[in-house]
């Protein structure tokens, strides 16, 4: 068995949500940590584990981020992390993988399915194995409770439902 932590000075985390359909806002979680276990060489049984501390979202907007930890959206205060515990890991190509797990998020728990590059690997000067890894995939927000909406004075919608997530993670060995 090969054990695995996330570097995370080497790894982001970050997502993106349409503001009045027009344009994008990006978002981090600047506190994270995960694990993954592995027994084969290519990852194809991999057990992955992540969270990300609520209180460390930054949209570079300090009033944004307030109202995002606030009770309107992710309620910080009695939902201080978001956690994903993968199901499977399962090969599709040579470099490709379907990342499947739950996410619990806002108190909810859900099924999800990440789309996973496998970037390679590499001995830092340190003599650390690390490996690389991009991860994508969308959440609809109103999955997690996430409701909070507004509507401008034209009807036009102020957040979008959708939520993309991604997660650019370097691994070293344990």
């Amino acid at each position: 068995m090969s054990n695995f932590k996330i570097d995370p000075s080497h790894s982001e985390v970050s997502f993106k949500v349409k503001h009045l359909m027009i344009s994008t806002v990006t978002g981090q979680f600047g506190a994270f940590d995960a694990e993954m276990a592995a027994e084969q060489a290519d990852f194809s049984d991999a057990k992955i584990n992540f969270n990300a501390e609520i209180n460390s979202i930054s949209t570079n907007n300090s009033q944004r981020d307030e109202h995002l930890k606030s009770a309107d959206f992710f309620d910080a205060a009695a939902h201080p992390k978001l956690e994903f515990t993968s199901t499977a890991f399962r090969k599709t190509d040579d470099n490709n993988y379907q990342l499947e797990g739950q996410l619990s998020l806002h108190g909810v728990v859900k099924p999800v399915v990440f789309d996973v590059e496998y970037a390679g690997q590499m001995t830092d000067p340190y003599g650390n194995e690390k490996h690389g890894f991009e991860i994508n995939g969308k959440i609809n927000r109103k999955d997690y409770d996430l409701n909070w909406s507004a509507v401008t004075e034209a009807g036009g919608i102020v957040v979008s439902d959708e939520v993309k997530i991604a997660v650019n993670a370097q691994f070293v060995k344990i």
